[in-house]
C-alpha cells in the first residue's frame, strides 16, 4: 500500500490483487462489505485527496441446464433462410392489427406467426387465430405462450408448409410473412374460395412496391396488373429492418388487399399466359413482341388444337404471323407497349385474339 505521503499527489488508479486497504483502525479487504460488488472501488482519504482502488472483475461461472432458473430457457434461434425475422415493435404490431379492421366474429388466417407477438395481440380482438407455422419449434413455442390462458381456446394451430396445402376458411388475413413465398402466396390467397374480407400483409418493400405500381411506372410488371386485376391494393406503411428480431437485409412495408368480388370474367390462365408473353420485352412494341419466332409457334400449335376442337379448316396458305399482326393491327395495339398499357387495354387485347381462336393456355 503506497503511504499517506505519496498519495498527497493527483488521483491515481491502482490497481491491487489481493486487495488490503488501512483506513485509520478500519481495515477493508476484498471480502469486506465495504468494498462494492458491483463498483469494485474503494475509496481512500488521505491529505484531502482520494484513491480508487480498482479490483479486477470476477468472471461468473456458467451454469449448466440443471442449475438454470425456472423460466429462463435459452434464446431462440431464428432461421434467416426460412424467413424468421420476428417483428418485435409493438406499436407496429398494433398499427398492422387496427389497419386490419378486425371484428369479434372474425377468423383470422396468420402465416408465419413466429413467436406470436402479432398472434396474441389478434387472439385478443377476434373469435379465432388459424396459425400457420413451417418451424415446429416456433409452433411450440407459441403453444407455451397461451398455454393456461382464455386465449388458448382460441387458437388453433397448423403446421406444416401453407403453399403445399388448402387454405381454411378466414375472413381476414394478418400476416408478417416469410418474404421468400410472398408471390406464390398471394395469388394463392387471391384465388382462394370463398372469398375473404381484406389480407394486411408485411412483404419486402421492392415487392410491396411492384403490387401497386401504376402504368408507366419502372416498377409495373406482370405481378402488378395481375394482382390489381383481381383486388384492390393498398400501401400502408413502411418499416424498417431494426423493428425485426433478427433484422432483415431488406427494408419492409405493409400492404392492404381486398379481392374484387365478383372478379372480372376472364379466365385467370389464359390472362396469365399473356401477360408471360407481354411482359418477358414489356419496353418492345406489341408487335415486335408477337414477331418472335417460339410465340408464333406456341401460337401456332394452340389455334391448331382449337380449329381441330370446332372443326374448323385452317387454309393451305396459312401464315400465323401475319393472322397474328392483322389481329394486333384490328385492335389498335400493335404499336403499343405493355409497360404503359392499363387493365382495360390488355383485356381488350386477350378478347382480340381469343375472338379470332387464338388462345394462351
Amino acid at each position: 500500500m503506497p503511504s499517506p505521503g505519496r498519495l498527497a499527489c493527483r488521483l491515481r488508479y491502482i490497481s491491487l490483487w489481493p486487495l488490503e486497504l488501512r483506513v485509520g483502525a478500519v481495515r477493508v479487504t476484498a471480502s469486506s462489505p465495504e468494498l462494492s460488488a458491483t463498483a469494485r472501488k474503494a475509496t481512500w482519504a488521505g491529505g484531502g485527496l482520494a484513491a480508487i482502488l480498482i479490483m479486477p472483475k470476477v468472471k461468473k461461472q456458467p451454469r449448466s441446464r440443471q442449475q438454470r432458473p425456472e423460466g429462463k430457457a435459452p434464446g431462440i434461434r431464428f432461421n434467416t433462410g426460412l424467413g424468421q425475422h420476428v417483428l418485435k415493435n409493438p406499436l407496429i404490431v398494433n398499427s398492422i392489427i387496427e389497419k386490419a379492421s378486425l371484428y369479434p366474429t372474425d377468423v383470422v388466417l396468420e402465416v408465419g406467426p413466429g413467436t406470436g407477438n402479432m398472434t396474441v395481440k389478434m387472439l385478443e380482438k377476434v373469435k379465432k387465430v388459424i396459425a400457420c407455422e413451417l418451424d415446429v419449434k416456433l409452433a411450440g413455442e407459441l403453444q407455451k405462450r397461451v398455454q393456461g390462458t382464455p386465449l388458448a381456446n382460441k387458437l388453433e394451430i397448423k403446421i406444416g408448409d401453407v403453399l403445399k396445402s388448402d387454405l381454411p376458411f378466414f375472413d381476414a388475413c394478418v400476416a408478417n410473412l416469410p418474404y421468400q413465398i410472398s408471390s406464390p402466396f398471394v395469388f394463392k390467397l387471391l384465388l382462394h374460395r370463398p372469398f375473404f374480407r381484406c389480407a394486411v400483409l408485411m412483404f419486402q418493400r421492392e415487392f410491396a412496391l411492384r403490387l401497386v405500381a401504376k402504368p408507366g411506372s419502372p416498377l409495373y410488371c406482370r405481378l402488378s396488373v395481375n394482382t390489381q386485376l383481381l383486388a384492390r391494393v393498398d400501401h400502408l406503411m413502411k418499416v424498417g429492418k431494426n423493428n425485426f428480431k433478427p433484422p432483415p437485409k431488406v427494408e419492409s412495408s405493409v400492404v392492404r388487399i381486398e379481392p374484387r368480388n365478383p372478379p372480372p370474367p376472364i379466365n385467370f390462365q389464359e390472362w396469365d399466359g399473356l401477360l408471360r408473353i407481354v411482359f418477358v420485352r414489356k419496353n418492345k412494341t406489341l408487335a415486335a413482341v408477337f414477331n418472335s419466332n417460339a410465340v408464333k409457334k406456341l401460337l401456332e400449335k394452340n389455334y391448331r388444337i382449337h380449329c381441330s376442337q370446332n372443326n374448323l379448316e385452317i387454309p393451305e396458305d396459312f401464315s400465323i404471323g401475319s393472322f397474328i399482326q392483322g389481329i394486333l393491327k384490328d385492335t389498335g395495339y400493335a404499336e403499343k407497349r405493355a409497360r404503359v398499357m392499363d387493365i382495360d387495354d390488355f383485356i381488350s387485347v386477350l378478347h382480340g385474339f381469343n375472338a379470332k381462336g387464338i388462345h394462351f393456355s
